[in-house]
C-alpha cells in the first residue's frame, strides 16, 4: 500500500535559492561587460561620423576652394 502524499514533486526553497544566487552572480559580471561594448560602439559610431564629415568637408572644398562658413 502506497502512502498517500509521498508523491511530492517541486523544488525546495535552498534549491530556489541557489538558482537565485548562480542568476545575481551572472547578471553581475554580464550588466559591466555590456555596458563596456555598448561605450566602445558608441565610440567606434562617432570616430566614423567623424570621418564622414572630414571627407564631406574636404570635398567641399576642393568644389568651392574654402571651407564652409559657420553661420
Amino acid at each position: 500500500m502506497m502512502k498517500i502524499g509521498s508523491n511530492k514533486k517541486g523544488f525546495t526553497l535552498v534549491e530556489l535559492m541557489i538558482v537565485v544566487a548562480i542568476i545575481g552572480i551572472l547578471a553581475a559580471i554580464a550588466i559591466p561587460q555590456f555596458a563596456a561594448y555598448r561605450a566602445r560602439a558608441q565610440n567606434s559610431s562617432a570616430l566614423a561620423d567623424m570621418r564622414n564629415l572630414k571627407t564631406d568637408l574636404e570635398g567641399f572644398y576642393a568644389e568651392w576652394q574654402v571651407y564652409p562658413a559657420n553661420n
